[in-house]
This record gives C-alpha cells, sequence and structure tokens, in this order.
C-alpha cells in the first residue's frame, strides 16, 4: 500500500514501518485512506520507555528558569504552526478549520499556565517549629509519565498534559489515537525546536498491545487518559493494579436546562452551537436540552432553523459550519440511534440521516438532528451517542431538571440557561456535575483551573491540567532539619513528642 506512514518519535528519532496489515488513517471527508500508521513493536515500545527514564533523570535536574524558557518557546512555536495543525486536523479529525484553530488556542491557555511553573512549584517553609529545629517542604517530579488521548482533539488533549508534566520535571510518552494521528508527531517536532531534550517528549502509536505495556511497565509512574467510561475503568483498574497514578476521564452526557426567563434567542444559538459543533464529537458537546414546558415549542422551532441553516460539508471549506464524523462506523451508530428513538416514540423534528454533500458522496456525514419528546429510558437519551443529535425533554421546572442530571450517570458538564441569579445559584449548589455553565454553553474551565467532571466522567480522584494537574504530576517531599552548634548538642530523647529527637 503506496501511503505515507505516521512514524513514531522516540528519543529524537522517527521509527517503524505500517507492516502487513496496518491502521490506516481516513480523510472523513472523502472516506479515502490517506495514511498509514507505524505501530510500536514491544522492543519500539521498550526502548521508548528506556529512553524517557534516562532523559527524565537530566531533565529534572533542569533549572526552573530553563524549563520555563522552553515552555515559552513552545508557545510562541505552536502559535506560529496553528494554521498548520488546525489544517492536518481537519484532514484526520474532520471538524471545521475554524474549530481546530480553537482547539489549538485553548491547548495554548494550559501551555500559558505551564509557563509560570518558578512561580507553581514554590515549596513552602516554616523555620523554628521547635527549638533549632526548621521544616520545609517541596513537590518533586514522579519520573516517566504517559498519556492516552481520544480522536476528537488530537493537539487540545495531548496540550492539556504534556505541558504540565514536563514543566513539573517528568519525561512524557504519549500514545495518540490512530485515527488522527499526524497532530502529535507535528507536537514532537515542535517540542524538539522548542529545546527539549530528546527522549522527554515520545510519541508512541499502536492499539491495546502498546497501551497494556506503557500501563504496567515498572518505569511508568503515572498514565493520563481520556475517552470512554469503559476503557477509562479499565486504564485505571489495570495502572493502579501495576501501583501507577492515574487520571482517567471518562464519558459524558451532558444537560443543559432552559428556563422559560431564558433569553431565547441566546439560548438557541448556544444550544445549536453545543451541540452540533465538531459534528457533536466533544466530550462537553450539550446532547440533551431540559426545556421549560412554556417555551418548549418555540424553543425547538428557533433550534430546528438554525440547525437547518448550517452548512455540512468538508472541514476545510471556510464557509462550511459542521464537518463530517470521524468514521464510518461513529455515523452508522449515531444514525441507528436517532431510528431507536424515533421507533420508541420520539418525535425527529430535524432528520439529519442521509446527508451526502455534494462532490463529497463517500464522506462520514450525517446532518443535525434534533429530537422531541425524548423519554429518559431511550437510547438517545441514556447512551453517550458523540454525533451530532440533540435530544430534547420537557420538564416543568428547574427542581426536575436538576433531578434527571443528578439521577445521570455521568456528571462531566452541564448549563443553565436563566436571568435569574436564584436559579442560577439554586442550580449551582444543587447539581451533581463537575463543571457548570451559567448562560456558557460548553463551560470548559480555562487553563489555570482543572478540567474533570463527575460520577462516571471521572474515573480515579485528579482532574486534568490547572493546579490539580501540578499535584497529579508530583509528588510531596518534607524536610525537617537541625543544624546544633557543638557546645548545644542535645541529649538523645526516647520521647517521639520530643523535638530534640
Amino acid at each position: 500500500m503506496n501511503l505515507p506512514v505516521v512514524p513514531n518519535v522516540i528519543a529524537g528519532g522517527m521509527s517503524g514501518t505500517a507492516g502487513p496489515d496496518p491502521l490506516l488513517v481516513h480523510n472523513p471527508a472523502t472516506g479515502e485512506a490517506i495514511a498509514q500508521v507505524a505501530a510500536a513493536t514491544a522492543d519500539e515500545a521498550e526502548a521508548a520507555i528506556q529512553a524517557a527514564d534516562q532523559a527524565f533523570r537530566s531533565w529534572s535536574e533542569v533549572s526552573l528558569g530553563r524549563r520555563a524558557a522552553v515552555l515559552f518557546k513552545l508557545r510562541e512555536l505552536l502559535a506560529g504552526s496553528a494554521d498548520e495543525l488546525a489544517a492536518i486536523v481537519s484532514r484526520e479529525q474532520g471538524k471545521v478549520i475554524s474549530d481546530a484553530k480553537g482547539e489549538v488556542a485553548r491547548g495554548l491557555e494550559v501551555v500559558d499556565f505551564a509557563c509560570g511553573i518558578p512561580q507553581l512549584l514554590k515549596g513552602e517553609y516554616s523555620p523554628q517549629v521547635a527549638s533549632g529545629v526548621d521544616v520545609a517542604s517541596w513537590r518533586e517530579p514522579l519520573g516517566v509519565t504517559v498519556g492516552v488521548t481520544p480522536f476528537n482533539f488530537p493537539v487540545m488533549v495531548p496540550l492539556w498534559m504534556s505541558p504540565v508534566a514536563i514543566a513539573t520535571g517528568n519525561a512524557f510518552i504519549l500514545k495518540p489515537s490512530p485515527l488522527d494521528p499526524s497532530a502529535s508527531v507535528k507536537l514532537a517536532e515542535l517540542w524538539r525546536r522548542a529545546g527539549l531534550p530528546d527522549g522527554v517528549f515520545q510519541v508512541l502509536h499502536g492499539g491495546p498491545d502498546v497501551v497494556g505495556r506503557l500501563l504496567t511497565h515498572p518505569l511508568v509512574k503515572a498514565v493520563s487518559f481520556v475517552g470512554s467510561t469503559p476503557v477509562a475503568r479499565q486504564i485505571h483498574v489495570t495502572a493502579v493494579g501495576a501501583g501507577k497514578r492515574v487520571q482517567a476521564l471518562g464519558g459524558a452526557k451532558n444537560h443543559a436546562i432552559v428556563l422559560a426567563d431564558s433569553d431565547a434567542e441566546f439560548a438557541a444559538d448556544s444550544v445549536v452551537a453545543a451541540a452540533f459543533g465538531a459534528a457533536g464529537q466533544r466530550c462537553m458537546a450539550l446532547s440533551v436540552a431540559l426545556v421549560q414546558e412554556s417555551v418548549a415549542d418555540e424553543f425547538i422551532a428557533r433550534v430546528v432553523d438554525k440547525a437547518k441553516a448550517m452548512t455540512v460539508s468538508v472541514g476545510t471549506d471556510p464557509a462550511v459550519d459542521m464537518g463530517p464524523m470521524v468514521s464510518a462506523r461513529a455515523r452508522d451508530r449515531a444514525e441507528e440511534i436517532i431510528g431507536a428513538a424515533a421507533a420508541a416514540g420520539a418525535k425527529v423534528a430535524l432528520d439529519g440521516r442521509g446527508s451526502r454533500p455534494a462532490g463529497f458522496e463517500r464522506g462520514f456525514f450525517t446532518g443535525p438532528t434534533v429530537l422531541d419528546a425524548v423519554q429518559p429510558s431511550m437510547s438517545a437519551y441514556t447512551e453517550e451517542i458523540f454525533g451530532p443529535v440533540l435530544a430534547v425533554v420537557r420538564i416543568k421546572d428547574l427542581d426536575e431538571g436538576i433531578d434527571l442530571i443528578n439521577a445521570n450517570p455521568y456528571g462531566n458538564g452541564t448549563a443553565l440557561f436563566t436571568a435569574s441569579g436564584a436559579a442560577a445559584r439554586r442550580f449551582e449548589r444543587r447539581v451533581q456535575v463537575g463543571m457548570i455553565g451559567i448562560n456558557v454553553p460548553i463551560p470548559v474551565p480555562v487553563g489555570f483551573h482543572s478540567f474533570g467532571g463527575w460520577k462516571d466522567s471521572l474515573i480515579g480522584d485528579f482532574h486534568i491540567y490547572g493546579p490539580e494537574g501540578v499535584a497529579f504530576y508530583t509528588q510531596a517531599k518534607v524536610a525537617t532539619r537541625r543544624w546544633p552548634e557543638p557546645s548545644q548538642r542535645p541529649e538523645a530523647s526516647f520521647n517521639f513528642g520530643d523535638r530534640t529527637t
């Protein structure tokens, strides 16, 4: 097969061949295979881990100022490469160029945060806790860390992990999705050009065999994962069982409540953008709208009109609003769930099935779909569709909406559209979700906060990036010190509470 090969990046060099049964990368807009992936062999995975361990030993001793300088340079290079990265993402993942540029921008926020590493790693000091005794505490890096990232944000999610891991002194191995792997290789190039030593950032491609080796290798100390909840659970169990620190972000079924007092036009615009942007392939997409009954008909009509006006085609066309889904399998699954909802009694207010843009008939397209009268028992409500499908559930009031959200096993993101501060405060206090938007449809925190959900949306304890990211990639150390003068040496004491012991 005469296709370009997406290589592994090991110790600063490109490595690997596609093999006899390669993983193929497709252009979702055309359906054509455009590249093949060099899945790492066991020897290549071992070489990467050993290189990361060796690189960590020297990188962890590099001054904080020098680490910050590398990150500042990386930021400059990322900003200068935004168009190139966006084109890579659009070609392999399918999203429109403007959305791909937005993902680069959100990744840059975390780089900005990590540039402040000298401040973020300041320790604590308590003098004279006892006579002649001082105590200092600080945080140190873990060693070799791993990121396993999803297809939907091939630039942003690696940038949620690697800048914080590397700034805190660790080495980082990225295992990206084989569906759109080329952006990861470009990130490795930018890290190298920023002055990062070989081996500190590496890329390994492959499937479960490669992931399993990374999860269980004794030199790997921490694993970050973003993906579906079943896989997050499996990764958490495996890696924790092998003694690793794990942050595993799982799936979502994000709800928005639209109250009668909200700005109807603003709420409809927001829900359409959040439900159908990136073809709904975001872990923070709004897939359920809980709409107060008194305004439901008007709201649905607005949403349908706006969704109908969207242009669906190849993401590289600047006039397009929504591109294809990432694969034929993903498209077919979404359309099957739409059909099941209709058969179960939901009203298909807008049907996107069968969308085939002119010139791209073999692409993985499905159009925006709006389902009305959805019931919580339907698969369109219970399953994470990860496609451009909005399920509308009619509710009588805010409390009913909150109860529905809290009964859902996921707790990633949610939003409330209202003009009432009292309603907003009640919502914030009662809802069992990790990230909340008040008249903000996609409440992804800025880089100096932390991203993470509750319940089945987070397996483990740590959120990603921000302050919790620094804590995840470091461990605490405390020193209790005395420097006695020869004439003031204390006598030995067997009393544990005696600070002279």
